[in-house]
């Protein structure tokens, strides 16, 4: 998924309802062109090899991370006017089976909300885009090199059917992908960005690796940025009416 701050702010009880692995209370750069507040849902089935959050991997969070769901409610009530969104990142949030519940309720507050997924799932995916505002959706890999980056053979199918889902919900978004040189060639970054294009996608990114956080030591010790050349990149601006490389 894309890069993400570290946790902060702990809370101390938890919620039965939600599984919450941290809380940023303001971000400027996880929903574009608004100030939101940002909910890391606890959980992950994927294992990917440059994930930077891996304490959110685990399904139950630490006993001295747990945060409460009716806290963080209580919070957003307290922000209503001067918050513009929230944003449900993770971790993976689709694992979550109270996570469209939880969305209602900020919605009722008035706020925006923003989604980060990988696309585990492509039906929970499609039953969530009638309720977010925007989607922020990793792209891993091409289709054929999912399971090299998520450590799951069977990672790649739902997820290239959620960037389907998400391009004919009309729902705003931008499609991202982490790279690094022992992941990813330019070739199949090629094959991203051509097969996207095909789909009929205008926004995509590019992220460089960042080792912080990040317990693959293969990965953190090969040097990462920058490693495409500038005529690629340019190459890559043709096929989108939005391209950003971070």
């Amino acid at each position: 998924m894309k890069n993400l701050k570290s946790p902060s702010n702990k809370i101390e009880t938890a919620s039965p309802l939600l599984k919450i692995g941290g809380f940023l209370p303001f971000s400027l750069l996880d929903y574009p062109n608004h100030l939101s507040a940002v909910l890391f849902c606890q959980g992950c089935c994927w294992r990917c090899r440059y994930c930077h959050n891996v304490q959110l991997q685990p399904i139950d969070p630490p006993h001295n991370q747990k945060w409460d769901w009716e806290k963080i409610l209580s919070f957003l009530h307290q922000r209503q006017g001067i918050l513009d969104a929230v944003v449900f990142s993770g971790g993976e949030p689709l694992l979550q089976p109270y996570l469209i519940h939880a969305i209602k309720k900020v919605k009722n507050l008035g706020f925006k909300i923003g989604l980060h997924s990988a696309g585990t799932s492509a039906h929970h995916f499609a039953s969530l885009l009638a309720h977010v505002d925007w989607v922020g959706l990793d792209v891993k890999a091409p289709l054929a090199k999912y399971p090299e980056i998520t450590q799951d053979p069977k990672s790649g199918k739902q997820s290239w059917r959620c960037m389907h889902i998400l391009i004919e919900s009309g729902v705003p978004y931008e499609f991202r992908t982490t790279i690094h040189p022992l992941l990813h060639t330019e070739e199949d970054i090629w094959e991203i960005a051509q097969k996207l294009h095909q789909m009929g996608a205008t926004h995509y990114a590019i992220q460089y690796f960042q080792e912080q956080g990040c317990v693959d030591k293969a990965l953190v010790q090969k040097k990462c940025f920058p490693y495409l050349k500038k005529q690629f990149l340019r190459k890559l601006h043709t096929l989108f009416d939005n391209f950003t490389i971070r």
